[in-house]
């Protein structure tokens, strides 16, 4: 009995951590079968995955602590060389919080124009504790009067091309960033549904853009789920896009015509 409860208070506990982005909970599964399968009995894994974010938890039990640092770092290392390019960070954070590091670090602001997620990446960045060093504010921009009137966007790029359409993205992003002076920006317009959509820009649609300094980079995304999903799934892709940007490795989307 004592044996026992002497190795039960000897045993060490430690956890490491992987969040990576872009993978659906099934193409997720067949990417981590075999990695799981090489995992030791002292290893348990944990994956949470919602609105294309996946935190990857390793937690381990051993009596050696130096043994069970060195086998979880190199089953961290082994995930971050799997997914690379879509690991976010290598710590238990959200995507905003990793945003905001960045942003602090190198000592940027960000400011927000945000249509169809209404100000919920503006949310998520304030959730953080110390996010007024950073970010300056949101317009929550929902009307074409409101875009072209506070954002400075053309009226002849919405007749043109449409409120959902890169040249209005990225129109909202510049005028953004110029209205509060900050160096980086976020912008999104889009069809969340469930009406609105139509056969060429069906529910789901989003025209993402993203400023830093005098780069600015667009996507358009088409979303699957509710309301609540293409909100959540455009929110978490602008950050993303805008970390990818700061860390210079962000990929430019193949050639879209939205026409």
């Amino acid at each position: 009995m004592n044996k026992t409860n002497d190795n039960a208070d000897s045993a060490h506990r430690e956890s490491r951590h992987v969040v990576i982005y872009g993978y659906t909970k099934q193409e997720l599964a067949k990417v981590m079968k075999h990695f799981e399968s090489l995992l030791p009995e002292y290893v348990r894994i944990s994956i949470d995955s919602n609105n294309l974010v996946t935190r990857i938890t390793l937690t381990g039990v051993s009596s050696g602590l130096e043994l069970l640092r060195f086998k979880l770092n190199k089953f961290q290392q082994n995930l971050n060389d799997i997914f690379s390019h879509e690991v976010i960070a290598m710590a238990d954070k959200t995507v905003a919080q990793v945003l905001g590091d960045l942003l602090t670090e190198r000592e940027l602001s960000v400011s927000c124009a945000e249509s169809c997620t209404g100000g919920n990446i503006a949310h998520r960045i304030v959730q953080n504790a110390g996010s007024s060093a950073y970010f300056l504010g949101s317009v929550v921009s929902y009307s074409n009067d409101v875009k072209a009137n506070v954002l400075s966007v053309d009226r002849r790029d919405i007749d043109r091309h449409g409120a959902v359409s890169r040249s209005v993205a990225e129109a909202m992003a510049n005028g953004a960033a110029k209205l509060m002076r900050t160096d980086c920006a976020i912008a999104t317009t889009g069809i969340a549904g469930p009406g609105g959509g139509t056969k060429y820009k069906p529910v789901g649609t989003v025209w993402i853009a993203v400023k830093y300094l005098d780069t600015v980079v667009s996507e358009c995304q088409h979303f699957q789920g509710d309301r609540d999903t293409v909100i959540e799934n455009a929110t978490n892709h602008a950050m993303v896009m805008l970390i990818q940007l700061l860390r210079n490795r962000y990929e430019a989307q193949e050639d879209f015509n939205d026409e």
